[in-house]
């Protein structure tokens, strides 16, 4: 404690000659006297005089809620420990507003003397050199007694106070305690340091609270506003987070799922559900029975371990679509869906016609279909629009070309494989193009190509109606329609023994031969004008139609790679064109000049070879020689490209 009558003469000789020389005060105390002297306190000022209206005073004290809470709290215990009528505890926040205070009866007496009240600001530019004000500007705790303080309402007493500090190292509070100096001991001003550093503890377990609160409130959000089933499980399988979906999807209590075992609220009967989401398994879209009650659904079901820093496998989440949404988010991924109808093919001859009443009936029943013809005809065309004509037309719709992947990759193509099944078989397996397909279309183009082992696999699952994974051993049952097409003589490639004679009558329930366009040439200036109409906006040129010599020169072609070589010819026309119409000097020289072609004209009776190498060959001199651009309209990879360039001796 300093010497009182020393310090009471240094304050008057600051009060009547404006100096403070003197030992005994600390020099910190001199310059912020200097400082209120500056600021125009007036030291024998008796109460505060800046006070908050009651509706700014509401406003601060709701910024600082956490503070306070925590702060009274401490204050009361403090208060209860002191049992002194004359302190009296306080409670300000960074700038020195009073946000609380508490004492005994004499200590209240002089606080509202004072104006110590919620509201009163005591800084030093208000009230001069004090405790709190000091506490804030020093970032540290003190103690004044007597006179130390500026103004002289404070000179027989002891404050002492410490600043609060907030998560980010900032002052966002003081709390300090005041009261006659005679009734101050050495352990005070260490009270008041551990109250401020018990309030910081309490408001960053507060402040950690409400972020894992505001935390598990964005979560909830994010889970309900899904439209799919998501829930999580700890290690020992308890649910920890579920959306009102997935409680839907499992037939479980949204309301009381949270803490219980999802195997003790699920329905007998799911033993392989749960089988499939134990071990720690990464899943993706696996296509599973789920039971509830008397009732079955059947999920996708995604599936991801929530892994630890160290490695270790802390829970599951598990995500639960329909099957139905899972394979329209396929098919838009993948592009696997059907845009074309009826409406979309073009043609009149009466062979064209007939192919084209034939695909509406198929579309009506629920049959197999067998589409046959030359390449380029619209076989893929006929496909989509019998899958959007028919019942199966919200479902999904998958096409496979079975000569343009390698035969180790049809078979996980089509069937699916378990995790493990081949070297590179993706984590946690992964489903078929039966599975996706299930309740609609899938068309499997050049059939005549596939492996004949999978032709046994496929014939199966025409007889069973289901598909067994590669690796696996679960039967899972499908429900889909098969549209093939080839442009092999299938008959003839069962008597080579290439084909099985079974799985043809299986196919060919509805078997439908496209007529190439050699043979309804009629039908080429409707067709020219079609493409015309749909190509040239997608190019952004305006063609408004095709000059007289063109049109002859188009009608007296052979047209090898039928629709899909003519709609190729009329989209280079379409680039090249310089006018409105298209001219005969901008079509492909083999157009022009039949006798430079590379390959002799087509006989009616060609066989495939022929067809597929003169369509090689003028694709190639179109894109002049560039393999990558020729592989990409005709469909196929560059490896294929090549292998059928060797093949037909074009290289």
């Amino acid at each position: 404690m300093p010497a009182l009558n020393e310090v009471l003469r240094i304050w008057k000789s600051l009060r009547d000659t404006g100096h403070c020389e003197g030992v005994t005060i600390a020099e910190e105390i001199k310059e912020s006297w200097r400082r209120s002297e500056l600021y125009g306190v007036d030291p024998y000022k008796e109460c505060c005089d800046v006070i908050l209206s009651p509706r700014e005073l509401a406003e601060r004290m709701e910024r600082n809620r956490n503070l306070i809470e925590q702060a009274t709290v401490m204050m009361k215990h403090l208060n209860e420990f002191m049992q002194e009528t004359q302190f009296i505890f306080f409670l300000e926040d960074s700038d020195n507003y009073v946000l609380a205070r508490l004492g005994g009866k004499d200590a209240l007496e002089w606080a509202n003397y004072s104006n110590l009240i919620e509201g009163s600001n005591w800084s030093e530019q208000v009230m001069g050199t004090n405790t709190g004000a000091a506490a804030v500007l020093l970032k540290r705790p003190v103690q004044f007694y007597g006179y130390e303080n500026y103004c002289r309402i404070a000179a027989h007493s002891c404050s002492s106070s410490a600043p609060i500090f907030d998560e980010d190292g900032k002052v966002c509070g003081v709390i300090g305690v005041a009261g006659p100096y005679h009734l101050v001991n050495r352990h005070t001003l260490g009270m008041v340091v551990a109250a401020a550093r018990a309030i910081e503890r309490h408001m960053a377990l507060q402040t950690s609270y409400q972020n894992s609160e505001m935390a598990n409130l964005h979560k909830t959000a994010i889970m309900e506003s899904m439209s799919e089933g998501v829930l999580t499980l700890d290690r020992a399988g308890r649910i920890t987070h579920l959306n009102r979906v997935a409680a839907r999807n499992l037939g479980i209590d949204y309301q009381t799922g949270v803490g219980q075992k999802l195997e003790d609220l699920m329905s007998p009967g799911n033993e392989l559900f749960f089988s499939r989401i134990s071990g720690n398994k990464r899943l993706t879209g696996e296509p599973l029975l789920i039971r509830r009650g008397s009732t079955t659904v059947k999920l996708a079901v995604s599936c991801t371990p929530l892994t630890g820093k160290n490695g270790r496998i802390l829970g599951t989440v598990i995500i639960l679509q329909p099957m139905k949404h899972y394979k329209r988010l396929i098919e838009r991924v993948s592009g696997a869906h059907a845009n074309i109808t009826f409406d979309n093919i073009v043609g009149q001859s009466s062979e064209f016609k007939y192919a084209l009443e034939c695909a509406k009936m198929a579309a009506k029943s629920d049959s197999n279909v067998l589409l046959l013809g030359e390449s380029g005809v619209g076989k893929d065309m006929f496909a989509q629009a019998i899958h959007n004509a028919s019942s199966r037309a919200g479902e999904p719709f998958f096409a496979l070309n079975c000569a343009a992947l390698p035969r180790e990759l049809i078979s996980s193509e089509l069937f699916g494989y378990e995790e493990g099944a081949f070297t590179g078989a993706r984590k946690g397996g992964n489903p078929g193009k039966f599975e996706l397909a299930d309740q609609g279309t899938i068309f499997l183009d050049e059939i005549g190509e596939m492996p004949l082992d999978l032709q046994g696999l496929l014939l199966r699952l025409l007889e069973e109606g289901s598909v067994v994974r590669l690796g696996g051993r679960e039967v899972i049952p499908v429900n889909v329609r098969i549209i093939a097409a080839s442009n092999k003589n299938l008959i003839d490639e069962v008597k080579k023994g290439n084909f099985r004679l079974d799985l043809y009558y299986r196919l060919g329930v509805m078997d439908i031969r496209i007529p190439p366009l050699r043979e309804r040439k009629d039908d080429i200036p409707e067709l020219v004008e079609h493409f015309i109409k749909t190509i040239g906006p997608k190019l952004g040129k305006v063609v408004k139609g095709i000059d007289d010599e063109a049109m002859n020169l188009l009608m007296n072609y052979d047209w090898p790679g039928n629709i899909r070589e003519l709609s190729n010819v009329i989209e280079r026309a379409i680039n090249l064109a310089s006018s409105d119409v298209i001219t005969a000097d901008i079509l492909p020289e083999e157009l022009r000049n039949p006798e430079t072609s590379v390959l002799p004209p087509m006989p009616l009776d060609a066989g495939k070879s022929v067809v597929e190498a003169r369509l090689i060959s003028d694709c190639l001199r179109r894109h002049g020689g560039n393999r990558t651009r020729a592989a990409r309209e005709l469909g196929i990879s560059r490896v294929t490209l090549y292998r059928k360039m060797v093949k037909y001796s074009l290289i």
